[in-house]
């Protein structure tokens, strides 16, 4: 039997394995282009399809779906930016609780709305506490969340954070410093939650180079996702 999204995770946190993410913005990609799009997800040997976006202004998430899936047989998972991201099209979703925030309705309120639409899918349902990290300017996650990320240089807080989204019952931890970010999660920081938490770990945001990429593994990350930088072409 085929293990699920969160057991392949799991596995290569506890052998130190490396896999990447690419994070694909419908309201950024167009359906034409989605087969080049796909043969440089292959070419980067990546892991998994990450699908999502704080905005998403586009109906089109279905079809954007359904046409990644003509291409590849990679996981692709949902990283909502809302209850209204769910898609049966996909094999898993990150169901996110914003942990660095202190606005309800992105600690329960979208999961209340969310959780008996997501009872009639298949989707694979991964618990996931989602911690925002300062990035140089705001983002369009922390605007729309109308919440405050955590400092760049107070990595005990993101710590503390992310011990807490263990406690609760998060499977992953997602450091993340949003979409567009001018610098990445701090290395330091990285380290410190890796350190003090038993869970895999996410980071994506502002990861620009491959050399970016290894220093975010060597320092602790589980997954790294690459988005904005990808739809630059920089890779």
């Amino acid at each position: 039997m085929k293990d699920s999204i969160l057991k392949n995770i799991q596995k290569a946190y506890t052998n130190k394995n490396k896999m990447l993410a690419i994070l694909l913005d419908p309201d950024k990609l167009d359906l034409a282009a989605i087969p080049k799009i796909i043969d440089r997800i292959h070419a980067l040997q990546a892991n998994y399809i990450f699908v999502g976006g704080s905005l998403l202004f586009t109906n089109i998430l279905e079809d954007f779906i359904s046409e990644i899936k003509k291409h590849t047989t990679l996981p692709i998972v949902l990283f909502p930016g809302s209850a209204m991201q769910i898609s049966n099209q996909a094999n898993g979703i990150l169901f996110l609780q914003l942990l660095s925030g202190r606005n309800p309705e992105y600690l329960i309120g979208n999961q209340v709305i969310a959780a008996p639409i997501l009872q009639k899918t298949n989707l694979e349902v991964i618990s996931t506490g989602y911690i925002l990290v300062e990035s140089g300017r705001e983002t369009t996650a922390s605007y729309i969340s109308n919440t405050k990320p955590i400092p760049a240089h107070k990595p005990e807080i993101a710590m503390a954070t992310a011990m807490a989204g263990e406690y609760i019952g998060n499977k992953l931890i997602y450091l993340d410093g949003g979409s567009g970010a001018l610098q990445q999660v701090p290395l330091k920081m990285i380290k410190k939650v890796a350190q003090s938490v038993n869970l895999p770990i996410i980071v994506g945001g502002g990861i620009k180079t491959k050399a970016q990429i290894e220093q975010t593994f060597k320092a602790g990350a589980t997954i790294v996702v690459v988005g904005t930088a990808f739809e630059n072409n920089e890779f």
